[in-house]
């Protein structure tokens, strides 16, 4: 099966070599989002509620794109620049799930993400239908 990409202008356009998404196989595989306001390209302010915020609304236009949606969620990867601001980010996040369902998930750390950002989260998700 070829890989199908996934757009939506509801998110940010990619910035470089890549698809906002990419469904093969069952599973769509969801690009990194930093917080890109899609009407304008640019970056969000800096506090990391309002950057998580933006990425994880970014992130639900591509899985609405797709035909998913959170609760079809399978793993989700958040890349800090601050790992001190987690705490922050788990409640922005943790929001966006009304149910007893979380994904699995994993945390890391890093130097620095595109354009100065201070989040960046990617998913794993499968078809709503």
């Amino acid at each position: 099966m070829k890989p199908k990409p996934i757009s939506t202008d509801q998110a940010p356009k990619a910035v470089a070599a890549y698809s906002q998404a990419v469904e093969a196989n069952g599973l769509i595989f969801l690009s990194g989002q930093i917080p890109l306001d899609p009407a304008t390209g640019a970056l969000v302010e800096p506090d990391i509620t309002v950057q998580t915020k933006r990425v994880m609304d970014n992130l639900h236009a591509v899985l609405a794109a797709a035909n998913s949606d959170f609760d079809h969620v399978l793993k989700a990867t958040i890349y800090l620049v601050d790992i001190n601001e987690f705490a922050k980010v788990n409640d922005v996040y943790a929001s966006y799930w009304k149910g007893d369902y979380r994904p699995a998930r994993v945390t890391i750390a890093v130097s620095a993400l595109p354009r100065g950002a201070r989040v960046e989260i990617e998913m794993l998700a499968i078809p709503a239908t």
